[in-house]
């Protein structure tokens, strides 16, 4: 049997390509046939996330600023926030977003986002749709991708575009709406 090197990565990648693309071609050419021929679903809904109070849905668990309503470099915080059809918290529940996002910009307010979004009610009730992006929180509209999903979301891809619809600086709390295209 061969061994390879760490320092040997283009032999690895050429190695690699070759095996995937001699064993696999039919599964490659359906699955570029199918992208044209896929259907998008847009679903429309809003986040709330709460960092303050005595029942927050966001939790810092990692960091080292003192002040646990603001983000600083290298926070982690882990969220179990409400997904509601309009942007009154008291408004129909239609899920959660579970997760966590972290701060990575020494710049500025950076965030990575990995996230669960998680359907309890209507037609997407149990199924899930998974987000992993950056996110820019002082970009007007923020673009994150959909990786993969569950239920009737299985095999999902697309697209998030999200929007603050409001926010307190003081608090850290908002609300975010959340325009999800998901094929």
């Amino acid at each position: 049997m061969a061994t390879f090197h760490l320092n040997q990565p283009l032999i690895l990648l050429s190695l690699f390509t070759t095996t995937l693309f001699t064993l696999y071609p039919v599964s490659l050419t359906s699955t570029l046939h199918e992208q044209g021929t896929t259907n998008t679903t847009h679903l429309h809904f809003y986040l709330h996330d709460k960092l303050s109070g005595s029942n927050p849905s966001a939790v810092r668990v990692a960091g080292l600023h003192p002040n646990a309503n603001s983000l600083s470099f290298g926070d982690v915080i882990v969220i179990d926030d409400p997904l509601t059809k309009e942007p009154d918290l008291n408004s129909t529940l239609i899920g959660k977003a579970q997760g966590f996002y972290t701060h990575v910009s020494k710049e500025d307010l950076t965030l990575l986002m990995v996230v669960s979004l998680v359907f309890s009610e209507g037609r997407f009730n149990g199924s899930t749709l998974t987000v992993i992006g950056r996110n820019s929180v002082l970009e007007k509209v923020r673009e994150f991708p959909i990786v993969g999903g569950s239920g009737a979301f299985r095999g999902a891809r697309g697209w998030v575009l999200d929007q603050t619809y409001t926010a307190d600086p003081r608090t850290g709390d908002g609300i975010f709406e959340f325009d999800v295209y998901v094929m």
